[in-house]
């Protein structure tokens, strides 16, 4: 059975990164929708907004007032997840109840002083500032002798959990790798170890050669959704260099980096012409002082929107309890954000 046959087949998938299938129901497309509609997204926010505790000169938590900042801005969560200084304890009860104490920094950076931009709707030279912001995060909270994993991510609209409009991101240093990076970092490294090369690399030369699932790409990334995806227009943007971290890309790199996420995150806009919500994240390497020379600098982006700006595909019933499954065939998704324009909705005459 080759590709075409399975677009119209029930069929499972593998996902190499985290070793599990998804399963894919191409046919249940032309189901007729009768379930929730969720409220359309709000896309007009002011430039300034006095009751934000993420613009400029406004006040947080506690009293604190944040500084007149004109680019990027970044700040230890007010209300944080993780503790830099916990004392040590370990539950260990007949192989079943275990549990241990996690140290941890969580921070968060604004992407810039407007209340009312996004990474879309930035200038490159705009999201080049924010990954610089990250670089630097990613050196000040790495170095740090007890952190062994940084994490950038960024929930973007209210559909996904995001507490306040304002753009910004959240950077978690763990002290243990999380599930996800976990996962990741034993797949990329057994591939190596089988194939002599990268998972990644690979994947992506096999996509590149195939123009099934690809949506963008410039000089040093390509956008693609995976043949494995699960969510209704998850992608995966990696980078054509081999390089572990943020720290690794050139000066002309990270030009292209934010190149490719305004050309993404654009498009994901003008699917639905709203400000399209996601949730996204960076893997890679640890921090923990080893080469880790089979991790892959890649981000993941997972967009809950099925059909429509009202219509979410949330994670229940088989699901939860079986296996993620999916409608809209990778293909199909990729086809429909590579026909996109590149040019925001918003700008268009």
């Amino acid at each position: 059975m080759d590709l075409h046959q399975l677009k119209e087949t029930p069929h499972r998938r593998f996902n190499p990164l985290t070793q599990e299938w998804v399963l894919v129901s191409p046919h249940r497309t032309l189901r007729p929708w009768q379930g929730k509609l969720e409220p359309r997204p709000i896309d007009n926010q002011p430039p300034y907004d006095p009751a934000c505790y993420l613009c400029p000169r406004n006040s947080r938590a506690g009293g604190v007032v944040n500084p007149d900042y004109v680019s990027t801005f970044v700040f230890d969560n007010d209300y944080t997840a993780l503790l830099p200084t916990v004392e040590e304890a370990k539950l260990e009860e007949a192989d079943l109840l275990i549990a241990s104490t996690e140290r941890g920094i969580c921070r968060v950076g604004c992407f810039s002083p407007r209340h009312d931009s996004t990474i879309p709707q930035m200038t490159v030279e705009e999201i080049r500032l924010v990954i610089d912001m990250w670089v630097d995060q990613y050196h000040e909270l790495g170095v740090l002798p007890w952190v062994n994993h940084v994490q950038v991510f960024e929930n973007r609209g209210a559909m996904m959990g995001a507490s306040n409009p304002h753009p910004h991101c959240q950077i978690w240093a763990n002290a243990h790798l999380p599930n996800q990076s976990s996962r990741e970092e034993a797949s990329l490294d057994k591939y190596a170890r089988k194939h002599d090369s990268c998972l990644l690399c690979d994947y992506l030369q096999l996509e590149r050669s195939r123009q099934e699932r690809i949506v963008c790409e410039n000089s040093s990334f390509a956008v693609v959704v995976p043949f494995w995806a699960v969510w209704p227009f998850e992608t995966l943007l990696i980078s054509k260099r081999h390089l572990g971290a943020m720290p690794d890309l050139n000066d002309a790199e990270r030009n292209h980096l934010a190149d490719i996420m305004k050309q993404l995150t654009t498009r994901y806009d003008n699917l639905f012409e709203i400000s399209f919500p996601y949730s996204m994240g960076f893997h890679q390497r640890p921090t923990d002082d080893q080469p880790h020379s089979e991790c892959h600098f890649h981000a993941h982006y997972y967009p809950p929107l099925l059909r429509s700006a009202t219509i979410q595909k949330f994670m229940v019933g088989y699901e939860m309890l079986g296996t993620p499954q999916r409608d809209i065939t990778p293909e199909s998704a990729a086809a429909q954000l590579c026909r996109l324009s590149a040019i925001h909705y918003r700008e268009r005459k």
